[in-house]
């Protein structure tokens, strides 16, 4: 039987590993859709644990399976493994080695929690009622990754899926967990107003497109104050405003960009319709047309309120503490899995100083052992609750 001592060694010597990989992944950064070393990285990883690879056909990406010795649902683990076109500025001795690219979103982080997570899960097969599918996605900054995911078979079988989030302003040992929204659809716009183009000294003989453009920006703002209730919430923000490229020319079109924020796919419906109808509405009041393109991004993360109960008591029974976290604005690819299974989708503090995609984005190494002990208690509790629910329906 295996001493205290040398149970603590072994924990020791996994979180050790753990580092050591996150590290590696740190130093070698690859952007959405071009994680070919990564992706060979942590086949190797796993195949030198005894793990079992899964060929979906993907280009870049890794499905992996452990359990199935002992017939039972199965339970999904994913994390992402794509890094952002930012230059690093973190002084770190294991900063980013390729310049132009780095891990400023930490999912270097959560995969090498989950390779930790499949290490631990190794070690119980024999006991895993079930199977534990481990799906490393790619091209989530693209929000991309999770639907090729789906589109190749990968989650069907799969009775709930398990995601993680690094969250710099929560502290070490700190689980942010809530069933209900979590972080925000984002979609995206383009806007072309079309004018008619006429000298800047005799505007009367154009159709100003700046001008449509800016009453545009303005009237958009009503959307959120007028068409979202007050108990719920909207962000549209116009980031880009393009026309013209001469200081004396009516220019014949004007463009914006910009972004949708919301929480819930209601809300998520009449703001899009109502951009739509003020768009087109106010460029017409100025004898101009607008066209709008959208930019589909991920819905909504919606959590699962059963599966946030099992998290609650697998971070107690950790010794972790929770909290029910404040939503985040930000996009997760993560939530197109919720719309074809029942998922879970957590923030695992970091006490980092830096926001999500900055430059300067670090985070707090001593959490590596805590997503990792989550990741591998949480799919081993799921597991339990779908073979019980299971059981008592047969």
């Amino acid at each position: 039987m295996m001493s205290i001592r040398n149970a603590e060694q072994g924990i020791q010597a996994l979180n050790e590993t753990v580092i050591g990989i996150r590290r590696h992944l740190h130093r070698h950064p690859e952007l959405s859709n071009e994680e070919f070393e990564t992706t060979q990285y942590i086949i190797t990883l796993l195949e030198q644990a005894g793990i079992t690879i899964i060929d979906y056909g993907l280009t870049t990406g890794v499905i992996a399976e452990i359990g199935g010795l002992q017939e039972g649902p199965v339970v999904a683990l994913r994390a992402d493994i794509d890094a952002l076109p930012i230059q690093e500025e973190t002084g770190l001795p294991y900063a980013s080695l390729h310049p132009g690219k780095s891990h400023a979103c930490g999912h270097d982080f959560h995969t090498a929690a989950l390779i930790g997570a499949a290490y631990q899960l190794k070690q119980q097969e024999s006991y895993l009622k079930g199977k534990v599918r481990l799906l490393f996605q790619p091209a989530e900054e693209k929000a991309k990754g999770a639907q090729q995911i789906i589109a190749c078979g990968a989650l069907e079988g799969v009775h709930a899926v398990i995601g993680m989030h690094n969250k710099p302003d929560l502290p070490v040992g700190t689980i942010g967990i809530t069933g209900g929204p979590l972080m925000a659809a984002a979609d995206g716009f383009v806007v072309e107003v079309q004018g008619a183009g006429a000298h800047a000294a005799v505007p009367e003989a154009g159709t100003d497109p700046i001008v449509a453009a800016s009453h545009i920006v303005t009237a958009l703002q009503s959307i959120v104050s007028r068409n979202v209730s007050a108990l719920q919430s909207a962000v549209v923000s116009v980031t880009k405003l393009h026309s013209g490229n001469s200081w004396n020319i009516i220019p014949e079109t004007a463009v914006l960009e910009g972004t949708i924020r919301t929480f819930d796919e209601a809300v998520r419906s009449k703001v899009l319709e109502r951009f739509g109808q003020v768009a087109a509405g106010v460029a017409a009041a100025f004898g101009a047309e607008a066209a709008v393109r959208w930019l589909g991004g991920p819905p909504p993360v919606n959590n699962d309120a059963g599966l946030a109960r099992l998290g609650e008591e697998t971070a107690a029974e950790l010794g972790f503490h929770y909290v029910k976290p404040q939503p985040s604005p930000a996009g997760e690819d993560f939530a197109f899995y919720q719309r074809v299974v029942p998922g879970l989708f957590v923030f695992v503090g970091t006490g980092g100083s830096r926001e999500w995609h900055h430059p300067a984005f670090n985070l707090d190494e001593a959490a590596l052992p805590v997503g990792t002990a989550f990741f591998a208690d949480l799919a081993v509790r799921v597991l339990k609750h779908f073979s019980a629910e299971e059981g008592a329906a047969s």
